[in-house]
């Protein structure tokens, strides 16, 4: 491979791929296996028919479509070919929608089937020009027309700062924020990470995870491309068939959700796990009861790790060492971690402050939004992560809240401002606040507790109703409460803290 070209993500990837093309690169759930030469030709097939469909690098191209052998494909081409993928989450709504197409003006969309109707009228109103179709199974007029395509494509020479992905992750007024990634940050980040937790082309990892999102589309698929490693391919994620694919798997990656579900099985234990080197934990704060009953059941320490949107993967427990419960581990190798008062001094050990990061893994910026960026650096170039944390005498780091009051529900980010929004369209509503609650399944859960005019007959059911009209099913409240007022500080700040003890002791 070209050293030229190794800005590339694709071409960074491919600099690692087996010298055997007939490798395996991963087993579906029913038992198909496809190569690392699959990879190749599938992805070039798609790069070009991309461009014959006049795509050009640094376009855009929005994808929401279900997690498929093809989607993946999809991605390795996008990338491959200079353009800028951008996958949505399967559940958002077309209100939702309508702003990602209207702010990140792709020039391509591709959508399940089921969904082309509403997106034809969505391209229309958001001036895309190209709409085709991917279905779950692998079918649609996307594959259709790669399958006339060669299957061979020359890798677009890229800067290392050339946009690869753009993510999107509500902001705290309601907002989206388009989070704009790098070929440099997602290879410098799959580079350390390979290194950090041994991966070697003898791996196989259980990818049970979406692919929407960064644990499962950068961090799990990033490490194994970048070691020549293998997959154990699921649609999602499904007790059964983890138990079924844990023997054959060497790492596992999953949110604490899976953890919990997992333990949850009375037939689990140390028999499912003993060809498993690594349980990786991530997306959201694995409880230290969590860790204590998995070690127990299966003789091995869950390896938790703290990463972002923005920047990837910032801190690790050790592959070997003590993996402390309650903690993210150390910064990883290139990452610089601080901890800083609110006069932004360096904070000392156990003290508790605003956490920042730096490094190659950090985003360069919000998609058309400069101020918000500027805003979100300090001056010496660290990213405002907006978590509390501290770091103890040993170094290692915890995270202890978050100060934009982020619910993270099953691994996914909800973000209070947007729902309390919606609530507050309603008809009787006076003002709400939405807060995370602890919950056994999903680690948090969303709860609404709102104001309502007197003799209002609004019920928790119609709350419920109208999020679910406006916003995916995760960030429907699962509990609802109503109030005569909400607590509020002496500069008028409603204070959530107040509100998450009031309500706390009753999980969902």
């Amino acid at each position: 491979m070209d050293a030229q070209n190794q800005s590339n993500l694709y071409a960074a990837f491919r600099s690692r791929f087996p010298a055997d093309l007939s490798a395996p690169l991963l087993t579906t759930a029913e038992g198909r296996v496809y190569t690392y030469a699959d990879a190749e030709e599938r992805s070039a097939q798609l790069a070009n028919c991309l461009m014959q469909l006049g795509l050009k690098p640094g376009d855009r191209l929005t994808v929401q479509v279900e997690k498929s052998v093809e989607m993946l494909w999809l991605y390795l081409a996008t990338v491959r070919a200079g353009l800028v993928f951008h996958p949505l989450n399967t559940a958002y709504t077309n209100d939702e929608l309508e702003y990602f197409l209207t702010n990140a003006e792709p020039s391509m969309v591709v959508c399940d089937e089921a969904k082309r109707a509403d997106f034809e009228v969505l391209c229309q109103r958001a001036n895309v020009p190209n709409l085709l179709t991917l279905n779950a199974d692998g079918t649609g007029t996307l594959i259709d027309s790669a399958g006339a395509c060669a299957a061979d494509f020359a890798t677009a020479v890229t800067q290392p700062e050339d946009m690869a992905c753009l993510l999107y992750s509500s902001g705290t007024t309601g907002r989206p924020k388009g989070i704009m990634l790098s070929h440099r940050n997602l290879i410098e980040n799959a580079r350390v990470l390979v290194d950090a937790w041994g991966f070697t082309a003898d791996d196989c990892l259980l990818h049970a995870l979406p692919v929407f999102h960064v644990h499962g589309l950068f961090v799990a698929i990033g490490c194994v491309l970048m070691s020549g490693a293998s997959m154990r391919w699921l649609p999602k994620y499904d007790v059964d068939q983890v138990l079924n694919h844990l023997p054959h798997s060497t790492v596992m990656m999953g949110v604490p959700t899976y953890y919990t579900r997992l333990l949850a099985e009375p037939t689990f234990g140390a028999e499912q796990c003993r060809h498993v080197r690594l349980f990786i934990s991530g997306s959201a704060p694995l409880l230290a009861d969590t860790f204590v009953e998995f070690e127990q059941r299966t003789g091995q320490s869950i390896l938790e790790r703290y990463g972002m949107t923005e920047t990837g993967m910032n801190t690790s427990n050790p592959l070997h060492g003590e993996r402390r419960a309650g903690t993210v581990g150390f910064p990883l190798p290139g990452v610089s971690v601080r901890i800083v008062g609110n006069d932004g001094e360096v904070l000392g050990p156990g003290e508790v402050g605003d956490l920042q990061v730096k490094g190659a893994n950090v985003f360069s910026g919000y998609w058309k939004m400069p101020e918000k960026t500027a805003e979100d650096f300090s001056d010496d170039g660290f990213f405002i992560t907006g978590d509390k944390g501290m770091i103890d005498e040993d170094g290692y780091v915890a995270i202890v809240g978050r100060a934009k009051d982020m619910v993270i529900c099953g691994g996914l980010n909800v973000y209070p401002k947007e729902i309390e929004l919606l609530i507050d369209e309603l008809p009787g509503v006076v003002e709400s606040a939405v807060i995370g609650l602890p919950h056994d399944d999903f680690g948090e859960a969303v709860a609404a507790v709102i104001v309502a005019e007197p003799g209002s007959q609004l019920s928790e059911a119609d709350v419920k109703q109208h999020v679910k009209a406006h916003a995916a099913n995760f960030k429907i409240p699962k509990q609802v409460f109503f109030v005569d007022s909400l607590p509020r500080n002496t500069m008028g700040k409603v204070q959530k803290n107040i509100l998450r003890a009031t309500y706390g002791p009753d999980k969902s």
